[in-house]
């Protein structure tokens, strides 16, 4: 279950971000900024996918802990693009929201693998 709300969550922030980023290019042109959160939250999405098919529980926590890392990279990326005015409050809300439940999963996951691993 938790598996699948990871996969549901990482995608629905890659899309999430993707249409944002694609939005504040038309509308203020493209910044390092806005290609730095789309290239890290697609991050996210691609670790969990690849973290689905594992070619042994230590390459399956690799991916989960990048994607951990690049879901914080992501949040840093998103609280720079609210503090200079590129997204608004509810925008910067909702998407740290969602990055606060793909983080607290993927910690989750990462703690009872590496108790497995023991």
């Amino acid at each position: 279950m938790k598996e699948n709300l990871l996969i549901k969550y990482s995608e629905q922030l890659a899309i999430v971000v993707e249409t944002m980023c694609q939005n504040l290019s038309r509308k203020r042109g493209v910044s390092n900024s806005v290609l730095q959160i789309r290239k890290s939250s697609s991050s996210v999405f691609a670790n969990v996918s690849e973290a689905q098919y594992p070619q042994s529980l230590a390459d399956m926590l690799s991916k989960l802990k990048i994607a951990r890392k690049e879901c914080m990279e992501t949040e840093s990326w998103l609280k720079l693009l609210f503090s200079t005015n590129y997204i608004t409050e509810e925008t910067f809300k909702n998407i740290r929201n969602l990055c606060g439940r793909i983080r607290r999963i993927l910690t989750s996951s990462c703690i009872t693998i590496e108790n497995r691993l023991k």
